[in-house]
């Protein structure tokens, strides 16, 4: 089931990009970052042109829940202690700032995109902690303060309320700049080498490229995967529930979030690392949870949406290597995709025009943080410790005990092999090995995927790609569509 964006706003499909063409500009990705740094640098007078794997605002644009916002969670009192209060004022200011943009640009282009301003919470047990962030942010500059008078069922001690936030219909919003756009669809970028880009059918030259993407794909230079993991989170949206009266975000362990769009309320949580799946169920969680604080609702859908972590909480956006003069990146942006797309738009514009902005230095890609290094020791971890398990692990399951609609690791022909059942009883096989960089990929029960924990990379049922930084399927070709496999496949050692 699609979000309920996607379900209330159609956006007319472009076609792919046939034969060469020279521009000033490229932007890799018709998300929100990619369609605002597009439109931005169309402002500024360049030539530009997005390149969109599949579909615009397809990815994570249509799967966000559209707050725009500077709260990000508990991050004020952390960026303090490990960037300085003045790096930590400049985080503040570009987030805030965004929220500014929204606002303005949708009064400038007379934007029906359902905006309402609404003040933003972070709420959770720990009140020591809540009144430690409210006076962080407010010593920054932001428009924050400590409450304890939160009307939500979700238990609680207290919050940290920030005024002035807002919330929208996000592709309301990008179709109306989408459609003032040079924008070529089903045209994945294949390679990228020097100021040349090359899909399937065609091939674009630009004197700036930028990669929008969601998650870099090009590995060397940059090292993105190696720097930040991806993690996956679900919503349901509810009929029938009470409104609440802002945008709710909790803190501390399985924290849930709320805001309302028109007579639905979005609820969501359940998160995780990508390809750290369980059997438990995350929309189950959320069923249950909507049970127990909206008895009277009733689910309309759900969706799940991923988003990329860097470690130490701070969007990569500006140089995608000094290596390559011409190229740049925005990515990382944690959960707060909308202001952080915007943030990117402002400062990549003004970088590829050769002009100042006071927040290069703190989104710099290149920038060097102690603090951070524990969080790249992990992520080089947690690939080693994927790759392990790929050559030493014995699979746990057979492929007879696989039940109609659900995916498992098993052996097929002395190799390791994903295999799906459908709900007619055939098998489809598929390699294990992720095809960016050759971890072992999960199934994930929730969605019906196979998931790549180190880098974030998805695939359907069948093997097709769903999500990168991988940018092939996976092999497929043991799919034999029969409703069992041979002896050997069916025995797990």
């Amino acid at each position: 089931m699609g979000s309920i964006w996607s379900q209330t706003c159609s956006i007319g499909r472009r076609p792919p990009l046939r034969g060469h063409l020279k521009t000033q500009a490229a932007v890799v990705g018709a998300g929100m970052a990619g369609v605002l740094t597009a439109y931005a640098l169309q402002q500024a007078g360049l030539s530009v042109v997005v390149l969109e794997a599949d579909r615009i605002a397809g990815g994570q644009t249509q799967n966000t829940t559209a707050k725009i916002t500077s709260q990000h969670g508990l991050i004020y009192s952390r960026l303090i202690q490990s960037f300085g209060e003045e790096t930590a004022r400049r985080y503040a200011k570009a987030n805030q700032d965004a929220v500014r943009a929204y606002q303005d640009l949708i009064d400038v282009q007379g934007i029906s995109c359902d905006w309402e301003e609404r003040c933003a919470y972070l709420y959770g047990p720990d009140v020591t902690v809540l009144q430690e962030e409210a006076e962080a942010a407010r010593r920054l500059g932001l428009p924050a303060s400590f409450t304890r008078e939160v009307s939500i069922p979700i238990p609680h001690d207290g919050a940290v309320c920030f005024e002035g936030q807002a919330q929208f219909h996000p592709l309301k919003f990008l179709k109306v700049l989408a459609d003032q756009l040079t924008i070529y669809e089903q045209s994945r970028v294949l390679t990228a080498e020097g100021d040349l880009l090359t899909t399937e059918l065609g091939s674009v030259q630009a004197e700036h490229i930028v990669f929008a993407c969601h998650f870099p794909f090009v590995n060397f230079p940059g090292m993105y995967f190696a720097r930040m993991h991806q993690e996956r989170s679900y919503v349901l949206a509810l009929q029938g529930a009470p409104p609440v009266d802002g945008m709710f975000l909790g803190v501390g362990r399985d924290t849930f979030s709320l805001r309302t769009y028109g007579e639905l309320l979005l609820l969501g949580g359940g998160g995780h690392r990508t390809g750290e799946n369980t059997e438990g169920g995350r929309y189950d969680l959320l069923r249950r949870k909507a049970r127990e604080w909206f008895p009277q609702s009733q689910e309309t859908a759900h969706w799940s949406a991923q988003d990329c972590i860097p470690p130490d909480h701070v969007p990569y956006i500006g140089p995608y290597s000094s290596s390559h003069p011409g190229w740049y990146v925005a990515t990382g942006f944690q959960k707060w995709g909308m202001t952080s797309s915007m943030a990117a738009a402002t400062l990549l514009c003004d970088m590829i025009q050769g002009r100042d902005n006071p927040y290069a230095g703190l989104f710099s890609p290149s920038r060097l943080d102690p603090a951070a290094l524990p969080g790249i020791l992990k992520e080089g971890g947690q690939a080693v410790k994927s790759m392990v398990k790929r050559f030493f692990q014995i699979p746990a399951e057979a492929a007879k005990d696989i039940p109609a609609g659900h995916g498992g690791i098993v052996f097929l022909n002395g190799k390791k092999a994903g295999v799906y059942r459908d709900e007619t009883g055939a098998l489809h096989p598929v390699d294990i090995r992720c095809p960016h960089l050759g971890c072992q990929l999960e199934w994930d029960p929730d969605e019906k995927t196979w998931d790549c924990p180190c880098h974030g990379s998805r695939f359907d049922c069948l093997g097709r790609l769903i999500s990168g930084p991988a940018q092939t399927d996976l092999d497929s070709s043991l799919r034999t569509g029969r409703r069992s496999l041979p002896p050997s496949v069916e025995r797990s050692p």
